[in-house]
């Protein structure tokens, strides 16, 4: 059963796990660090030691709201960039007639 952090770790980066890590499978991202599944062997190792309390079984964290609040965050990002998008799109057709 993999693990994964959650967003209470979101600009927090505390690399306590990272330390406690025996396979090194904790990776630092631009806002937060996350756990490389394909690396990790379900040790448990990181999850006690977590300041923020933000690592979770993956089964665990699908059934909070944790994982809902992130895809949501996600999708809001995604959103904001078509928006973005959408809006130079219309400049550029409106200056082009």
């Amino acid at each position: 059963m993999t693990y994964v952090i959650a967003e209470p770790c979101v600009d927090v980066k505390d690399k306590a796990c990272v330390d406690e890590c025996p396979v090194d499978c904790i990776y630092e991202g631009s806002r937060t660090l996350y756990i490389n599944p394909n690396e990790c062997v379900d040790c448990g190792a990181c999850e006690p030691v977590c300041p923020t309390e933000a690592i979770f079984t993956k089964t665990i964290y699908q059934m909070t709201g944790h994982g809902i609040k992130l895809l949501l965050m996600i999708t809001l990002q995604k959103l904001e960039i078509l928006v973005e998008l959408g809006s130079c799109i219309s400049q550029t057709m409106t200056m082009s007639w």
